[in-house]
Parts: C-alpha cells; sequence; structure tokens
C-alpha cells in the first residue's frame, strides 16, 4: 500500500477512534471530505435537491449517532453512502413518491433487458458544450427522470467515481447487477440526449436542441 494511501487512512482512523471517545466536536471534520458523496447518493434516490440535502444531513446525524456501530469492515466512506442510499428509501416510502415521468420506455424483453429507442449518433461531447446552461439542464432532467434503481448506479459510479466493488456493496447487490444497470443506465441517457435528426451537440449550433421533449 503506498504512503498516500495508508496516511489519510491512518489520520482517519485516529478521528473515528477520537469520535467513538467522545470528542464528538471532530464529526465535521471527518465528513467534510464525504459531503458531496452523501449528497449525492441521497439525490440518486429522491432527484430532488431540496429533499437530497435534507436527507443528506440527516444521514449525517445518523452516522455521529450510530458511529460506535462502524467496525471498519467497510470503507466509512460507503458506510455513509449506504446511510444515505437508506435514509432517502425510506423519505420515498413515508411520501409514497415512485410516481414520475420516466425515460426509460425503450423495449424490454422477457427479463427486463433494454433495448434503446433508437441508434442516434453518440459521439463525444465537446468540452465546451458541457458548459452550456442547456445543456446542463438537459442533463440534469434527464437524471431525475431515471428510475432510482438506475440512477444510483450512475450516480455512484459515473459522477462519484466509486469503483464497481463500493458501488455494490453501498447498494446491497451484486457487482454484476451493477454492471447490468449502469449500462441500461447509460443507454437511457443516451436516449434522451444523444443528437440525432433533430439535435446537435456542435460548438456551432445556435443552441442546443434536444432530441426528445422531457
Amino acid at each position: 500500500m503506498s504512503t498516500t494511501t495508508t496516511i489519510p487512512n491512518q489520520r482517519e482512523t485516529a478521528l473515528i477512534a477520537r469520535i467513538k471517545g467522545g470528542e464528538r466536536e471532530l464529526f465535521y471534520e471527518l465528513i467534510q471530505p464525504y459531503q458531496r458523496s452523501v449528497y449525492a447518493a441521497a439525490f440518486s434516490v429522491l432527484g430532488n435537491a431540496t429533499d437530497a440535502e435534507d436527507a443528506a444531513q440527516e444521514a449525517f446525524l445518523k452516522a455521529l449517532t450510530h458511529i460506535a456501530q462502524f467496525r471498519a469492515e467497510a470503507k466509512f466512506s460507503t458506510w455513509l453512502v449506504q446511510i444515505a442510499l437508506n435514509e432517502a428509501r425510506l423519505r420515498v416510502r413515508k411520501e409514497r413518491k415512485g410516481l414520475y415521468s420516466s425515460i426509460d420506455d425503450g423495449a424490454q424483453d422477457d427479463d427486463g433487458e433494454y433495448f434503446p429507442i433508437d441508434y442516434a449518433d453518440w459521439r463525444e461531447i465537446p468540452s465546451e458544450s458541457l458548459m452550456r446552461k442547456e445543456l446542463k439542464e438537459a442533463l440534469q432532467r434527464a437524471l431525475e427522470m431515471l428510475k432510482p434503481k438506475y440512477r444510483e448506479v450512475l450516480v455512484l459510479r459515473d459522477i462519484e467515481h466509486l469503483n464497481i466493488a463500493e458501488t455494490a456493496e453501498a447498494l446491497g447487490i451484486t457487482e454484476a447487477s451493477v454492471k447490468t444497470r449502469l449500462l441500461r443506465a447509460r443507454l437511457m441517457m443516451r436516449d434522451a440526449l444523444a443528437p440525432g435528426v433533430d439535435g446537435s451537440w456542435s460548438v456551432g449550433a445556435p443552441a442546443y436542441k434536444k432530441v426528445r421533449p422531457f
């Protein structure tokens, strides 16, 4: 194990031990590097920024309350993400959410395999285009319209960059399921955003034109 990896881990372990010992004021220092990941995990379930922020804060409070139960069998960051996911799912059940318009309307076979609606050109998106407000908004809407089980995997893998094993552990699913859901999520996002007959990623285009209405 490299020194750069060992030193932060040793510091985190020491912080956790001190917090368990009663120095609760150190908790913010412990969680500070993971605030974005916890929020993203909550958002991947709830699809709403305000609800995700509330769930993330509640997840941190629960983590502090139950930190004595953390046994370091998993990474602390993965443990936090699991708490955030559970809190978000609890809110969905309580509020009876889940009735949303979904972009994953492509054909499916008897096993639930997703087939793209079409095969529009999936060219690399120019970096300049990613800065456009219109495209950012389109990406946000497309992400919100994914079913939670696909959005969760996409956020953890492609936005928060957890590896396959960490994503599987956080979600409580197999690594094979992570790979399958991630592939389907990417195809669904492509169907919503890929340039086709009526769409354009071209930097020279006057504006981004979505392929499908949201």
